[in-house]
């Protein structure tokens, strides 16, 4: 079989076009004796002219229906033919077509009086149905000939009364025994499709030959019309009497037209085969299941299409006979069976009026079995059964503040009875933790009752608890519900935005941080932000500083916002010129300076001082531009020294086309953690530098004077980080020959920094983004990855390198034991608070965080997989401690950071 190049329909997303070219044919005149007597025939455009002005409508039709509205061609006189040769356009695409659509097709001629079919002054002069696919369901190309019906509209029916080609069977028995007029039409026609294959490239073109063909067809065809109007005439002479008798169309067959309308099609390259539209399955249970919580929907994976038995089929491991065919069910979706669900309704409807559930007070067995509940992690799906329990004892659980979260996901919210009721309990709930009430404000709760319950609680935290939460309340909002459409204020749909919005504007540095964290979400254009989720933040930022004016100083506060972001426009000017310059880094730094210290950027003296965005509690009130520096890398990153009121310099580190914001995340989650810690009286000497994302690609970060593990081994040789606090902290009667607090300060901070890293998945550890400043602190930077991620094989859970254990005194020494201690401390300690971390990761599902992103479903379960919640706290520090081990020992990362030292060594 020879291969068959075609296109499908359903590609083709142009619009339907035809080109009316010309109407052939003729027919004898109506006498002036039957004109005469007959008023609506005597006015007639066609009747008083051969060449009278007509126009011609289009319409697709399908299924006997109209898809589209009729397209008209202009207006147009006629001096030898009537021809048009004019292109319509259709308001419909190919992709759009049925195989059964046809283009209706209808002549009007004028008629001042009227008639049947009329519509105003014109009434059909003849119409025809043309079918846009053949019988093997391909695409009509080039010039087609449409039969004529006259005084009939082109009726765009399946079964069309006017259809464009005749059967010439049909035909041929009306007419009877064939005739010599009958031959010439076969040879014209016959000739004609010759023409039509020529013109469709179906026939190799020679051009000599062409032209020959082309005047000895032209000359055959003038014969040919010549003897059918010689037959014609003589049928109205033989024709006259029964004319004069009968009426203008006596003696006529209208199925055996006169008429002929040629018409032309797009041509394409190949054939055009009809394909549909075919849609994808729908998700199984779409919409969610009535007697499903909204945070415990489960739904199964998409439904496998297969086409037909024994294709792809399922292999027939149970003796059914035959191949297995995956049938697609849309009913089969959320986990509880229409059983099950009619059941819980019955067995809730017995407890929904509560009068007998206030005192209803569980057994030891089952207070047990609710503390167990209570202990599950946010992550867990509660059962049937489980929901069932909690909402029989809810009454008995308000006085538990773990308990709301679970009630919440008890309750069927889509039931209004019962929803009414569960909003009625909300009532009497005790005070319940910050972690309880974040999670109440996650994607999977959008009960509005539910979610101001939780801004109730927020309400008492003070600014400094707040903050530590801020730029996950921010995320929050895309779950409330706003609208994006303008005309009313964003505090009147949201509880969480009018509490965020009044307490940024009583407080300075939460308003400083709130501004920025709405300017990053107004400036994501990405596809999986939406424009429905900027203009949602483009309203709470104006809602923001319509509320800000109206404070007694928020007029100066928001000069200060704008001062703020002038500042920041000018340090991305020159930080995007340095990125894209091709010049040495010497000459890149002292373009950097000039820039800086040329008065028209107002850099050098900044009065009134500055908030600094990055820290507003630091005031900037000039720069010092002999400190800059830029870094040798492929953003080149600029760092600036800032002189401050307290007479201090305040470096940053700026930098341009590259997202911070999930290094943003991991060191707000590590000062979060500092701070649970040390609220455990737990003080690791963390020193979790500040970092804020002023875009979608550009940023501020602190930067810290120290020095890379990388930059210390290769100054100091032999055990390298002790001999670099040596050289800064040295103490011959401390322990390991330093002073006893900068060792302190670095074994606690490694403690804190190896349990808080192997947490949150970071990798891509080397020596190059360990650091470590003269006074002994001990941190990470480059949080690229993270959840797990690492773009080196075989990479440890834990980076815990040879160089830190040889400056505590190598593994054996005291004070490696009381580093391990130390990690057993914080990791109990965060365990503790694993579902507040949880929970602000949840929140972080759709922050656009490039790691989260990846699998958003996943992202929270990576973090918990790290606590080892189903362990209990003894069998969890067994497995951070084997975990240390074996990062210890392990082989790998000793021969990467080689690799990577070797790599780093040829880059310079």
């Amino acid at each position: 079989m020879e291969p068959f190049s075609f296109a499908s329909s359903d590609q083709l997303n142009f619009p339907v076009s035809i080109r009316i070219l010309n109407l052939e044919g003729s027919e004898p005149a109506i006498p002036f004796s039957i004109l005469v007597d007959r008023l609506d025939l005597k006015y007639i455009g066609s009747n008083q002219s051969p060449l009278s002005d007509l126009y011609v409508t289009v319409q697709v039709w399908a299924g006997s229906k109209p898809l589209t509205v009729p397209v008209q061609t202009a207006y147009k006189t006629f001096k030898t033919e009537r021809r048009w040769n004019e292109w319509l356009t259709l308001p419909i695409t190919y992709s759009s077509l049925p195989d059964n659509a046809r283009l209706a097709i209808t002549l009007w001629d004028l008629a001042p009086t009227g008639g049947e079919g009329a519509q105003g002054h014109a009434i059909p002069f003849g119409g025809t149905t043309l079918p846009l696919f053949d019988r093997d369901n391909q695409l009509h190309r080039g010039r087609q000939k449409c039969h004529v019906y006259r005084h009939k509209a082109g009726d765009g029916n399946d079964d069309s009364t006017t259809p464009a080609f005749v059967d010439k069977k049909k035909m041929n028995a009306k007419k009877g025994p064939a005739t010599a007029e009958d031959k010439i039409t076969e040879d014209l026609e016959r000739m004609d499709a010759l023409f039509k294959k020529h013109e469709m490239g179906e026939i190799p073109k020679v051009d000599w030959l062409d032209q020959l063909i082309f005047r000895k067809a032209e000359r055959k065809a003038f014969e040919a019309t010549q003897d059918l109007q010689k037959a014609a005439q003589r049928r109205q002479v033989a024709n006259s009497g029964a004319e004069d008798r009968k009426g203008p169309d006596a003696g006529r067959d209208p199925e055996l037209p006169n008429f002929v309308l040629n018409v032309e099609l797009p041509k394409f390259d190949f054939p055009v085969v009809f394909a549909d539209h075919e849609y994808p399955p729908p998700p199984i249970s779409s919409l969610q299941h009535p007697s499903a919580s909204q945070s415990n929907i489960v739904l199964k994976p998409p439904p496998e299409v297969h086409f037909g038995p024994g294709i792809n089929g399922v292999d027939d491991d149970e003796g059914y006979g035959g191949p297995l065919i995956r049938v697609y069910d849309p009913e089969v979706g959320a986990r509880d069976n229409p059983a099950e669900s009619k059941h819980r309704r019955l067995v809730r409807s017995q407890h929904r009026n509560g009068i007998l559930d206030k005192d209803l007070k569980p057994n030891a067995k089952v207070r047990d079995e609710l503390n167990l509940i209570m202990s599950y992690s946010p992550t867990h799906t509660l059962s049937p059964e489980e929901k069932d329990l909690i909402w029989k004892f809810r009454y008995h659980l308000t006085r538990n503040k773990k308990a709301l979260t679970k009630f919440v996901k008890s309750v069927n919210w889509q039931d209004l009875a019962e929803s009414k009721q569960a909003v009625q309990v909300l009532g009497r709930w005790t005070d319940i933790d910050v972690d309880d009430a974040l999670e109440l404000l996650g994607p999977t709760f959008d009960n509005s009752s539910v979610r101001a319950f939780a801004v109730e609680r927020l309400r008492k935290a003070d600014n400094a608890e707040l903050l530590l939460y801020l730029l996950q309340l921010v995320q929050a909002l895309k779950y409330e519900h706003i609208s994006p459409q303008s005309g009313h204020e964003v505090a009147q749909d949201s509880s969480l935005a009018r509490f965020l919005i009044s307490r940024a504007t009583q407080s300075f540095v939460l308003g400083n941080y709130f501004w920025w964290y709405v300017m990053v979400e107004c400036d994501d254009k990405s596809q999986e932000q939406g424009q429905d989720i900027q203009a949602i933040y483009h309203k709470i930022a104006f809602d923001f500083m319509t509320e800000l004016v109206k404070q007694p100083d928020g007029i100066e506060t928001r000069k200060t916002l704008r001062r703020q972001a002038e500042w920041i426009a000018i340090l991305s000017k020159i930080s995007g010129e340095i990125k894209e310059s091709n010049e040495s880094i010497a000459r890149r730094t002292d373009r950097v300076k000039s820039f800086l210290a040329d008065p028209k950027n107002e850099l050098m003296t900044i009065d009134p001082p500055l908030p600094l965005p990055l820290d507003p509690s630091v005031e900037i009130i000039g720069v010092a531009p002999e400190e800059t520096i830029v870094f040798k890398s492929s953003l080149h990153p600029i760092k600036v020294a800032f002189k401050t009121t307290s007479g201090r310099k305040y470096p940053v580190l700026f930098k341009t086309g590259d997202d911070l914001r999930q290094d943003q995340l991991v060191i707000q989650i590590i000062t979060l953690m500092d701070n649970l810690l040390q609220k455990e009286n737990l003080d690791l000497k963390l020193s979790p530098y500040k970092i804020l994302a002023t875009s979608t690609t550009a940023g501020l970060s602190q930067f810290v004077p120290s020095m890379t593990f990388q930059g210390i081994a290769s100054k100091f040789r032999n055990n390298p980080a002790l001999a670099y606090l040596k050289h800064h902290n040295p103490d011959s009667h401390g322990p390991l020959g330093l002073r006893k607090e900068t060792l302190d300060t670095f074994v606690k901070s490694c403690a804190g920094y190896c349990v808080i890293t192997y947490i949150l998945g970071v990798g891509d550890r080397h020596l190059d983004n360990l650091l470590l400043t003269p006074d002994g602190h001990f941190f990470h930077a480059d949080f690229g990855y993270i959840l797990g991620r690492d773009p080196k094989p075989f990479a440890p859970a834990m980076k815990l390198s040879k160089e830190m254990v040889d400056c505590m005194g190598g593994s054996g020494s005291e004070h490696y034991r009381q580093f391990k201690q130390y990690c057993f401390l914080a990791y109990s300690a965060l365990r503790k608070n694993s579902n507040l971390i949880l929970n602000l990761f949840s929140l972080m599902v759709d922050a656009n965080i490039p790691d989260i992103k990846l699998e958003p479903d996943k992202a929270v379960l990576k973090v918990k997989e790290r606590f080892h919640l189903e362990l209990s706290e003894e069998d969890a520090i067994r497995t951070l401690e084997r975990i240390m081990d074996d990062s210890l020992s392990a082989l790998v990362p000793v021969v990467i950071d080689k690799l990577h030292e070797i790599v780093q060594h040829f880059r310079a």
